[in-house]
């Protein structure tokens, strides 16, 4: 209840101001009850219309919940104010396998990729109006339609993330719930409870989300779900073609859900896709190329069913406008091109993630990296492996970033690692998840 805070306010924008404002300065923490409407209404002497409309204008903020019969709460902080305070500082000369980015040797040179797009430029300028490159409209279909994905409409993002932001609030509001997987991209998470929506972790394995989770988060109500194709951030899951069978069965019962799938390992990951694009009625999936052409082209294709396009268009439209034509005309070149032997990039990687779960296996510890960059490490507590490892020479990722409800783990991403680097690495891990028992002398 509203123990330390009186009602203020006799419209419905100063009564949710006020309440905004206490929750802000610590006056209601996460998890405060508030009263229900009428005994709302009653306090700050409105009626209850009124009240009614201060706690949509909060829901539609993301600082309250509904939760049945638990009543109003107060929503936890922001998963992106609370997840990036879970860092660690890397000393000088420490190896820092935390942050997730590819290996600069296996991205493309990029100066003949932008000079062309330049020269495209000279020749056709892109100004207003002018809409998405077509050439990389093209060939982002013929991609995607060569990997079993539905045929849809084409739009062009600048990433992953943008992408299902605009999804995301096209068609869900604050308070709704969205299926996640768990572990999970941290980025997501963070988005998620920016958007004030309710995340419903479903485990995985190596093979994707457990269709058990699955159908137990779609009977929670859960009006989107957002699945990793491939090389899944951060446990290196991939959908298994029996896996994507099973997923659809479930999805298929629920037509009206949104299903929004992530397939970033695009052009880096050998596995084959498996789509589970339409499965639902609204559907979409995106292929970010930051991984395999670069990080600073943020630039992903998206296609899906021709409501959820015109919506996402529509919401890009009314913001950025456009993902800059340099960009999308660079990756259509990388891509005509061949620049990148994806075939061998593909294999460098899985050297490096199968060598150290390899090697980790052998002395005795699990951990998971099918696909992708990164390994997976279960410990029975993150900041003593963290802070042993760092002791050591490394520095790997607390897995806090990316758990809801999933135990302790690290993420380390391989794409430093040379072969000469495994053994070492794999022996101060097991140091660091299993110390040497003491001897009990001195000296």
């Amino acid at each position: 209840m509203l123990e330390k805070y009186r009602t203020r306010g006799t419209t419905a924008s100063e009564i949710a101001a006020g309440v905004e404002a206490a929750v802000s300065e610590g006056r209601l923490p996460p998890g405060a009850t508030l009263p229900p409407v009428r005994e709302l209404a009653a306090d700050a002497g409105v009626s209850p219309g009124t009240a009614a409309a201060a706690y949509r204008l909060l829901r539609e903020r993301g600082v309250i919940e509904t939760a049945g019969r638990r009543g109003t709460r107060v929503r936890p902080r922001p998963a992106s104010t609370v997840r990036e305070e879970i860092r660690i500082e890397v000393p000088p000369g420490v190896r820092d396998l935390s942050k997730g980015n590819p290996d600069p040797a296996l991205l493309p040179p990029l100066g003949d990729a932008l000079a062309a797009a330049a020269r495209a430029h000279a020749e056709r300028p892109a100004l207003y109006g002018t809409g998405d490159d077509e050439e990389l409209i093209a060939l982002a279909g013929e991609r995607m339609r060569a990997d079993g994905i539905p045929a849809g409409p084409v739009a062009i993002t600048s990433g992953t993330l943008d992408a299902v932001e605009r999804v995301l609030a096209a068609h869900l509001r604050p308070g709704d719930a969205v299926a996640v997987e768990d572990p999970g991209w941290a980025a997501l998470l963070d988005l998620a409870a920016t958007l004030g929506l309710r995340t419903v972790p479903m485990r995985l394995d190596d093979e994707g989300p457990l269709p058990a989770e699955l159908g137990r988060a779609l009977r929670a109500g859960a009006r989107a779900v957002v699945i990793t194709a491939r090389a899944q951030n951060p446990t290196g899951a991939a959908v298994s073609s029996a896996r994507a069978h099973a997923l659809r069965e479930l999805l298929a019962a629920y037509p009206e859900v949104l299903l929004i799938e992530d397939d970033h390992g695009a052009g880096f990951v050998d596995l084959p896709l498996h789509p589970l694009a339409g499965a639902t009625r609204r559907w979409v999936l995106t292929r970010s190329t930051a991984k395999a052409l670069g990080p600073d082209l943020r630039v992903a294709p998206i296609t899906g069913d021709p409501v959820t396009l015109d919506r996402l268009r529509g919401r890009q439209r009314l913001a950025a406008g456009w993902v800059s034509h340099l960009l999308q005309r660079a990756v259509a070149h990388l891509w005509r091109t061949d620049a990148v032997d994806t075939a061998a990039v593909a294999a460098s990687y899985a050297r490096r993630r199968d060598g150290l779960v390899t090697a980790l296996a052998a002395r005795g510890i699990r951990a998971h990296g099918r696909s992708g960059l990164n390994v997976w490490v279960p410990v029975p507590d993150e900041s003593t492996a963290i802070t042993r490892l760092l002791s050591l020479g490394w520095a790997a990722a607390p897995g806090a970033r990316n758990r809801l409800g999933t135990p302790p783990a690290l993420r380390l991403t391989v794409s430093t690692l040379g072969e000469h680097d495994i053994d070492p690495l794999a022996d101060a891990l097991t140091t660091a998840v299993h110390p040497p028992a003491p001897t009990g002398r001195y000296g």
